[in-house]
């Protein structure tokens, strides 16, 4: 069985998604993306991660394109 990624999905988070601006942007949404689908899987620990990294960026600051990508990723792979 694959290793999980929710440890590198939880230190890209800290240290360049929050880090710079509290939010995130197209690029840092696809390089979650991309390290949650790096197995072509999504475990209980990424799902668990992602949960609260989307939880914790304000809607609000989001760009529409960014918030309607994080709905479908989140419907698409049973995130919270």
């Amino acid at each position: 069985m694959p290793e999980s990624n929710a440890r590198r999905l939880a230190a890209y988070s800290f240290l360049v998604v929050f880090a710079n601006d509290g939010t995130i942007d197209a690029a840092e949404l696809a390089m979650l993306e991309r390290l949650t689908l790096e197995d072509r899987q999504v475990d209980d620990r990424e799902r668990e991660v992602l949960a609260n990294i989307f939880a914790r960026a304000d809607s609000a600051n989001l760009a529409p394109e960014v918030r309607a990508e994080i709905q479908d990723f989140k419907t698409r792979y049973g995130i919270a």
